[in-house]
C-alpha cells in the first residue's frame, strides 16, 4: 500500500480490530493492521475509506457490544434454627413411632397410601415426610436434609425456606400418588430433601444470582440440581424415584414463585411465623392422623 491511507477503525482491543479486519477481508477491501503495542488501527487506501467505514458501521450496528449483567449480591440468612427444627422433628417422630406412642401404629396412620389419599386422607402427604424405615434411612435423610436445607435457609431464611420445602414436598407426594397405582405406599423425608434442593436451584436460577454471561452459569443451578438428584436419589431397590423427582420439580417451581413474589422478608418475626406455619402443618397432620 503506497498510496494515501486512511484510518477507518482504531481500538486498544486487538480482538476488535481483528473482527473488523475480517469484515473488510470479506468484502475484498484492502487493509493494513497497524499495532504499536498500546493500540491497533485499520488503515485502507483513501479510495476505499468510505466503503470500509460503511461496512464497519453496519457490522457495529448488527453486533452491539454485550454489557455483562452485574452479579446480584445475596444477603445470607441464618439457617441454623430451621436445621435444628428439622432434626428435632424428624428424630422426635422417629422415636415416638418406634415406641408406638399413644398406642398407635404411626406407620399405618401416617404413611403415603394411594387409595386412602384418594379418599380424602390428604394429611398423609405430610405425615409420611417424617417417617423412616430404619436408622440408615433416617440418618441418610438427616444428613442430606441438613446439607440442602442449609443452602435453602441461607438463601431464604429458616422459616420461609422450610415452609416452602414442606409445601413443595407435600405437593410432590400428591402428584406422585396420583400418577401411580392406588396401592402405592411410601414413607421418608427424601421428598422434602429433594424439594429443598429444588427450591435452591429454582431460586438461584430464576433470580439470576449467578453470572449470566455464559450459558453454563445461567443453567448451572439446574444442571447441578439434576446431577445431585441422579447421583443421590435414584439408587436402591426401594427408592421412590418418582417422589424424589417430583419433590425436586415442585421445589424448583416453589423457588420460581418466591422470586416472582418479590423480596423475601428477612425480619425475625416473619421468619418465625413462616417456620411456625411449617411446623403447624406437620403437627396438625399428625394430630388428625392419630385421631382417625
Amino acid at each position: 500500500m503506497n498510496e494515501d491511507l486512511r484510518v477507518v477503525f482504531e481500538s486498544r482491543n486487538r480482538q476488535s480490530c481483528a473482527d473488523r479486519a475480517l469484515v473488510l477481508s470479506t468484502f475484498n477491501i484492502p487493509y493494513q493492521l497497524v499495532d504499536d503495542g498500546a493500540s491497533c488501527a485499520l488503515v485502507v487506501p483513501a479510495s476505499y475509506s468510505a466503503r470500509a467505514a460503511n461496512e464497519i458501521q453496519l457490522y457495529d450496528e448488527e453486533n452491539p457490544p454485550v454489557t455483562p449483567q452485574p452479579v446480584k449480591r445475596v444477603e445470607y440468612q441464618d439457617a441454623v434454627p430451621g436445621l435444628i427444627g428439622y432434626v428435632a422433628v424428624v428424630c422426635l417422630i422417629a422415636g415416638m413411632a418406634g415406641y408406638s406412642f399413644f398406642q398407635s401404629n404411626w406407620f399405618v396412620a401416617g404413611r403415603v397410601d394411594g387409595e386412602l389419599i384418594r379418599n380424602g386422607e390428604v394429611w398423609r402427604l405430610f405425615t409420611a415426610l417424617t417417617l423412616h424405615s430404619g436408622v440408615k434411612h433416617l440418618l441418610s435423610n438427616l444428613v442430606f436434609g441438613v446439607f440442602f436445607g442449609l443452602f435453602a435457609g441461607r438463601m431464604l431464611g429458616s422459616g420461609v425456606a422450610w415452609l416452602a420445602i414442606v409445601l413443595a414436598a407435600g405437593t410432590g407426594n400428591a402428584i406422585n400418588t396420583l400418577l401411580l397405582e392406588s396401592t402405592h405406599r411410601s414413607i421418608g423425608a427424601s421428598t422434602a430433601v429433594f424439594a429443598a434442593l429444588g427450591v435452591v436451584a429454582g431460586y438461584v436460577w430464576y433470580g439470576k444470582l449467578m453470572a449470566q454471561d455464559r450459558w453454563s452459569n445461567r443453567f448451572g443451578p439446574i444442571v447441578g440440581g439434576l446431577a445431585l438428584l441422579m447421583y443421590t436419589g435414584t439408587g436402591g431397590p426401594n427408592t421412590d424415584v418418582g417422589a424424589h423427582l417430583l419433590g425436586f420439580v415442585c421445589g424448583f417451581f416453589a423457588g420460581l414463585i418466591l422470586i416472582r413474589i418479590g423480596e423475601i422478608p428477612k425480619d425475625p418475626k416473619t421468619q418465625m411465623q413462616a417456620g411456625a406455619a411449617a411446623l403447624g402443618i406437620i403437627l396438625i397432620s399428625w394430630i388428625i392422623a392419630l385421631a382417625v
